[in-house]
């Protein structure tokens, strides 16, 4: 909720002082039983609450998004979304966009306005780990940075990483996804300066065990600079290359 703009429309006659004071007792969070939304997360971390969908029910979606949509709230974002659960919340708010290899449903408001100093690159190792990038574009693109894609440039032939040295070069931010053995994200950080956020992904044969042999990988990199978040956490690499970048924006 906006502070400013329901006072303005106190002041305006627009919202009765009975109103305003009813909006006003839902402004810290509101508890839903199944839920407690946190309404003044985009106050202290420049981004709302976004719902993490997975073990949640399609009423209790339902529930969140029109609760955060209802009393203010004028994006939405919510990650790890069934295909059942876009179409339920496509029902309510037909301009919900729902990204089916991402995973993630988008209620748009509201023009995104651009927060990032700079490019925030999405690197994946290969087509597979393209699921887990979508996640991390969207969610990145959502939080109001520009975004650019490098995919399938894996160590298996590294010449077509090689051959996009510009591509590097040019971001601000780059996030490595890669499953595997997940070298790509080394690679990436002995050949750039910038900070480099890397995402073990869950490809793999057996050995790889579910990404974990990826995750090691990538926290035991010798590149300088490489930060690792968890498997397959396309979302959160992403949440942190945009706080990087809103740095001295």
């Amino acid at each position: 909720m906006d502070v400013r703009k329901l006072l303005e429309d106190v002041r305006t006659g627009a919202v009765s002082v009975d109103e305003a004071t009813g909006r006003l007792k839902t402004m810290p969070f509101d508890d839903l039983g199944y839920a407690v939304i946190d309404h003044h997360r985009q106050l202290r971390n420049a981004c709302p609450e976004v719902i993490y969908c997975a073990g949640k029910s399609i009423a209790q979606v339902e529930g969140i998004v029109r609760n955060i949509l209802e009393t203010g709230g004028s994006n939405v974002l919510a990650t790890r979304a069934t295909e059942e659960m876009a179409n339920a919340v496509g029902k309510l708010y037909p301009e919900a966009e729902w990204n089916p290899s991402a995973r993630t449903i988008v209620v748009r408001r509201q023009p995104v306005e651009k927060t990032g100093g700079g490019t925030i690159l999405v690197v994946t190792a290969g087509t597979s780990d393209i699921p887990v990038a979508d996640e991390a574009v969207v969610t990145a693109e959502f939080l109001g940075n520009e975004v650019v894609r490098l995919c399938d440039v894996g160590v298996a032939g590294i010449h077509r990483l090689l051959a996009r040295l510009d591509v590097i070069a040019s971001a601000n931010v780059i996030i490595v996804i890669a499953g595997m053995e997940g070298a790509l994200a080394s690679v990436i950080g002995g050949l750039t300066d910038k900070p480099v956020i890397a995402v073990p992904t869950s490809v793999g044969y057996g050995a790889s065990f579910g990404g974990l042999s990826a995750l090691l990988a990538m926290l035991n990199s010798c590149a300088n600079g490489v930060s690792v978040v968890n498997i397959d956490n396309g979302f959160g690499a992403a949440y942190i290359a945009a706080s990087i970048n809103r740095i001295n924006c």
